[in-house]
């Protein structure tokens, strides 16, 4: 391997800069600008997510708008955005995805200073369009928008907003509620993973790197991701800025199902597995999440044990982060903490992560094998490992 191909996990550290400066920045992304799921009841969705995860009503579109197919709720915390939709019409394509997949993420929205150039960019070099590009007014200005197709039926939808001065886009009223609960710390989002196929990783690593000039920040293979019975591979796709980064997992031989291939069955395909949101304040975050109903994975107590001896000095008191269930890394640039959820769907598939950087830029490679037991935990408690 040469230097100007550092992608491998022993490489990380010394080549994370020049990966950056490898992404080809002819698609500048200023940023995600929503996240969009299919949901049987967004109504209800709306609730869980502002109750439990602390998000407060922004927008919505509907039969009181004028929607006559389906219903949108936006919630907002700090720069996070989440639209939650439902159909109408129960053989609409939006129903179609809701039978086959369950609630997840239909559309990952990505904020541009040219929603047309950012089509032509992508299309010409091989994108699947999934939506020409389209200007939607009001007396508030113009959106443009444009989309193209990508793992499985997830879609990236190109949003260019600097002619806007509305709350969220046109087709949306300010959604008036007397129920906010206050923030519970929750940033933005830090990351996006998407499940796909076994063989489909160096397939969609591609594709991010040849359509969308991404760079691959990391790869992990099987024996850095792996257990005494499952095991998956991923590669870590980032945008020129670093604001973007998609890692996308592939499920790799083991004794037993993994998690990969639980979702891949249960979700009906490729999809966004998790997606990842920081905060300032981890503690603060995870103890409001609790008390709001969010359940999370549990962390084996004897993990603890060598934490300290592996991560070395930390701000925060260890016996907190073990009441919590938070987990801890660290690489040569700091250290991070994460924990991650229980799926919030029936089916296993989607589920969060809340994560706090302390300088460090990677993935918490060091807790894999922790978090690997908790979740092979849950999946032998569903009979599905």
């Amino acid at each position: 391997m040469n230097s100007s191909d550092l992608t491998s996990v022993e490489n990380y550290h010394y080549g994370t800069q020049k990966i950056f400066d490898k992404a080809q920045d002819f698609l500048p992304i200023l940023g995600t600008d929503y996240v969009e799921l299919y949901v049987g009841n967004a109504k209800q969705a709306a609730h869980f997510y502002k109750t439990a995860f602390g998000f407060q009503s922004l927008a919505y579109s509907g039969l009181e708008t004028g929607n006559r197919e389906f219903c949108s709720y936006v919630v907002v915390q700090d720069k996070i955005r989440l639209v939650l939709t439902s159909p109408f019409n129960p053989d609409s394509d939006i129903s179609h995805h809701i039978r086959r997949h369950g609630d997840g993420v239909k559309v990952i929205a990505l904020w541009v200073e040219d929603a047309h150039e950012a089509f032509r960019q992508t299309v010409s070099r091989g994108a699947e369009i999934a939506m020409e590009p389209t200007e939607f007014s009001d007396e508030f200005g113009t959106v443009i928008k444009s989309g193209i197709k990508t793992y499985g039926d997830t879609i990236h939808i190109f949003v260019e907003r600097k002619n806007y001065k509305g709350l969220f886009m046109p087709g949306f009223a300010k959604w008036e509620s007397d129920y906010n609960p206050p923030s519970k710390g929750l940033k933005y989002i830090d990351h996006m993973v998407g499940n796909v196929e076994l063989g489909g990783m160096q397939k969609w690593s591609a594709f991010y790197e040849k359509v969308m000039g991404f760079a691959n920040l990391i790869t992990f293979d099987d024996k850095d991701i792996s257990t005494q019975y499952t095991a998956l591979m991923s590669k870590v796709m980032t945008n020129g800025n670093g604001r973007i980064k998609f890692p996308i997992n592939e499920p790799a031989k083991g004794l037993k199902k993994s998690q990969v291939e639980e979702y891949l069955d249960f979700y009906g395909g490729p999809g966004c597995q998790h997606i990842a949101v920081a905060t300032d304040d981890i503690v603060a975050t995870v103890s409001a999440l609790r008390y709001g109903g969010v359940e999370f994975l549990h962390v084996p107590g004897t993990y603890y044990d060598t934490v300290g001896d592996r991560v070395g000095e930390i701000s925060e008191d260890l016996a907190t982060l073990k009441k919590l269930g938070i987990m801890v890394d660290r690489d040569e640039e700091g250290y991070l903490l994460q924990i991650f959820t229980k799926p919030v769907e029936d089916r296993p598939t989607l589920f969060f992560e809340i994560i706090q950087r302390k300088g460090a830029r990677s993935f918490g490679k060091g807790n894999f094998q922790a978090l690997f037991e908790s979740i092979e935990a849950e999946q032998a408690r569903r009979g599905t490992l």
